[in-house]
């Protein structure tokens, strides 16, 4: 069967360094750090004190209070950076085929506050257990796109998908697919993630895996440099509307860029780290590359996955030369983690927006915080400190997550 062309037209995001698609561009281009002390609960017995938190959201400037209490944050992020998405893309609702409107979620974590939450009530409670009736369709992490669908009353395809890290790459995979397929004309896709709590911030920080430069948290964040030390927890949700060709330009739409073609594959190696090697992301960037029948020597720009661990950092860089060779050099890398920090869930979604926006202004954000370089990481081009104003025609974003899940995603310039 001929393979349905998927375009994006629409974008919505709701980050820690802006809540909205044009406030998160703005920070990326300017270097802007999202991270700082952390407000949501009292840290000062955890070796990490810092995150990048979502700064300024009010639920309430969004649902009504007894909405509001029906809804775990990251369900809450969801709707909010999906609504500005289908706004974006200007779909005429009352035009619609809603059944062929699709939502495809990601979240590592799902309602983690909530679990929280309840747990702890339970725990304080005494013997006689009391849940809220709301605890488990809070929690799953599949409400999130159920959510949406009833909001909008979209009755296509409607689940979530859990791939830690790679989570909402995997959600734009799947939604790639399902238009490409001919069983969607439109996708509302992308992730949401709330878990900076207690056990999200004890729970990474007892893996070493969170920086513990809590006394300069701008800085903490320090992707491929020599003194990188992990990443800064994040939160938000990054949603895009993805949408079938021929429908989109039927409807006259603003097309960003044509999702051309998505690798994925297993490192087959460890429950967290990496392969030294980077086999597996190597792989999964051949595979979007061919996917897109385009050359590896097309590729101008890659949004790395680069968390600012010790490990992970090295190892990409090293897949990148495995992969590209010599053309390697010649394409211009970086880590929106930098500024962000880590989104789990949500950041291949986060990250994607931020590709396909280099893409369409030709401008490649910068690796911020780099003071030193390490002689262990391949000697490429990070776009350290300051944006890169470039070609980019071609990209991939990438996303890896626990349990050696490895996605990349191609986008290419929309060219008729």
């Amino acid at each position: 069967m001929e393979l349905k062309r998927v375009v994006v037209t629409g974008l919505g995001a709701l980050t820690p360094i802006g809540n909205s698609v044009s406030q998160l561009w703005q920070s990326l281009l300017n270097g802007v750090s999202g991270a700082s002390p952390i407000t949501r609960f009292n840290a000062e017995n955890f070796k990490t004190r810092i995150a990048c938190e979502v700064k300024g959201f009010d639920s309430l400037a969004h649902f009504d209070r007894k909405e509001a209490r029906k809804l775990d944050l990251f369900t809450q992020y969801g709707l909010v950076a999906s609504e500005e998405a289908i706004l974006n893309a200007g779909l005429d609702l009352s035009l619609v085929d809603k059944s062929r409107v699709g939502v495809v979620w990601g979240s590592g974590m799902g309602g983690a506050p909530t679990f929280q939450e309840e747990v702890v009530a339970y725990a304080q409670g005494g013997m006689l257990p009391r849940f809220s009736p709301f605890f488990i369709p809070k929690t799953i992490t599949d409400i999130c796109p159920g959510h949406i669908s009833i909001k909008y009353g979209f009755s296509g395809p409607n689940y979530a998908t859990t791939a830690a890290c790679a989570s909402s790459a995997v959600a734009i995979s799947n939604a790639f697919d399902l238009i490409r397929l001919g069983r969607c004309e439109v996708v509302i896709t992308g992730g949401s993630e709330a878990s900076v709590t207690e056990c999200g911030i004890g729970g990474f920080s007892s893996m070493q895996a969170l920086s513990t430069r809590n006394d300069d948290p701008a800085t903490a964040s320090r992707p491929f440099d020599r003194d990188r030390d992990g990443f800064v927890l994040g939160e938000g949700a990054g949603a895009l509307v993805l949408e079938e060709y021929d429908h989109a330009i039927r409807r006259g739409a603003h097309i960003y860029v044509e999702l051309t073609g998505v690798g994925m594959s297993a490192d087959a190696y460890h429950i967290t780290a990496s392969h030294p090697d980077g086999l597996g992301a190597a792989l999964a960037m051949q595979r979007a590359v061919e996917e897109s029948g385009m050359q590896l020597a097309d590729v101008d720009h890659i949004n790395t996955h680069g968390t600012s661990t010790p490990v992970g950092d090295i190892s990409e860089p090293k897949a990148i030369v495995k992969l590209f060779g010599d053309h390697a050099k010649a394409i211009s890398l970086n880590s929106t983690k930098s500024m962000t920090g880590h989104l789990l869930g949500a950041a291949g979604a986060v990250e994607a927006i931020a590709t396909i926006l280099a893409i369409q202004n030709n401008v490649v954000p910068p690796t911020a915080n780099h003071f030193n370089d390490d002689p262990n990481i391949e000697p490429l081009d990070y776009t350290f400190n300051q944006a890169n104003a470039r070609n980019v025609d071609f990209a991939l974003s990438n996303a890896f997550g626990f349990g050696g899940h490895n996605v990349s995603i191609a986008f290419r310039k929309h060219i008729g």
